[in-house]
């Protein structure tokens, strides 16, 4: 029994020996690290930038009321198109008490008048048709009782119009009936019945009744910052995207850069304008995020490589050429020039071929299991 145990004590012994001699072996010969290798291909290169924003109606028109008063009816609401000369809203005027007393003034005194006109029309149209007054006379008095009628009239009217905002002879013309004045979408309606609402006039833009705008006219509004834009022009095309619809594309034509910059957040940014392509099938609604890509610069069929493949040392810019490729790699690093870039791939001008190989990213360990 004690041999056996001394057996097994130097066999353990042994194996403790070889497993320590293998680790010390494999520490002092550690595996060689291998590369990824990449070929350069022939592709597009583009340069792009990107600019953030919304979509809004190229034109959107506030309608005010040319009176003052609450509002009693709203026949539109928003979303529903409407054509110009529709009502979108009735104003009861509420009168003050000083302009109501002068109006019916005047037409108590015009009432006055129309009497003393009346009767001194009878008297001069008997004397006339007895002989003893001129037809000149007749027709002054004629003249003045149809004068003292319109008079009353306009009184009448006048007063009509300052109790309820509306008289007989201008009542197609009614200021308490809000009308739009052009054709669209109503974007907004911000009066409830109930509301008071004051008259647009010299003085005061007034209170917004509605807002309309043609959503089939849309344009991109954004901001792109001082380092890009003085790579962009007018008539540039856009590829608009917007937060609603991420899975369409609508092209647009940039037709306004701004010639003056507003600082952002210690940023200089400088607004642009886009007309926005909307087709017939899709629906936009205004105020939609969206974000602008614009191609500053591209270049078609060029040979171009990964940019993490490159090393820049000073102004040159040098690649690491695969010279074997066995249990060991070399590489020899070779100095190119480059072209334009995307962020992704740069292009190659010189200094390769679409034959050569080149280092690549470090592959794991991890992934050699894998």
């Amino acid at each position: 029994m004690k041999k056996v145990k001394r057996i097994l004590f130097i066999a353990f012994i042994a194996i403790l020996l070889v497993a320590t001699f293998v680790f010390l072996w494999k520490k002092a010969n550690p595996a060689k690290d291998r590369f990824e290798i990449v070929s350069p291909k022939i592709g597009k290169i583009e340069r792009k930038t990107i600019a953030t924003g919304k979509i809004e109606p190229r034109n959107e028109v506030l309608i005010k009321p040319q009176i003052s008063g609450i509002i009693t009816e709203i026949y539109k609401h928003a979303g529903e198109k409407i054509t110009a000369g529709e009502v979108i809203a009735k104003v009861k005027v509420i009168p003050e008490m000083v302009q109501i007393n002068q109006a019916e003034s005047r037409v108590n005194q015009a009432d006055i008048t129309l009497d003393q006109a009346q009767d001194d029309y009878n008297r001069v149209n008997k004397l006339y048709n007895s002989g003893v007054v001129s037809k000149e006379d007749f027709l002054k008095s004629q003249f003045s009782l149809k004068k003292a009628k319109e008079d009353k009239e306009n009184a009448i009217d006048a007063l009509n119009i300052i109790r309820e905002g509306i008289s007989k002879k201008s009542a197609s013309y009614s200021t308490t009936q809000i009308r739009a004045t052009v054709s669209g979408t109503i974007l907004d309606v911000p009066v409830k019945v109930g509301n008071s609402v004051i008259q647009s006039n010299n003085f005061n833009e007034g209170t917004t009744i509605a807002s309309i705008a043609n959503l089939r006219d849309m344009i991109f509004k954004g901001k792109i910052d001082e380092t890009e834009v003085g790579k962009i022009r007018e008539n540039m095309p856009l590829t608009i995207t917007m937060g609603a619809l991420q899975d369409k594309k609508f092209e647009a034509n940039l037709e306004y850069i701004s010639p003056k910059g507003v600082e952002e957040n210690g940023a200089i940014l400088f607004e642009i304008k886009a007309a926005t392509k909307i087709p017939e099938n899709i629906y936009v609604r205004a105020g939609y995020s969206a974000n602008a890509e614009i191609v500053l610069d591209k270049r078609d069929r060029v040979l171009n490589i990964p940019e993490s493949v490159v090393e820049f040392v000073k102004d040159t810019a040098y690649v690491n050429l695969l010279k074997k490729d066995g249990k060991e790699q070399e590489f020899s690093r070779k100095a190119v020039k480059l072209g334009l870039s995307d962020g992704i791939n740069i292009e190659v001008v010189s200094g390769l071929t679409a034959k050569d190989k080149l280092k690549g990213a470090l592959i794991k360990k991890d992934d050699k299991k894998k």
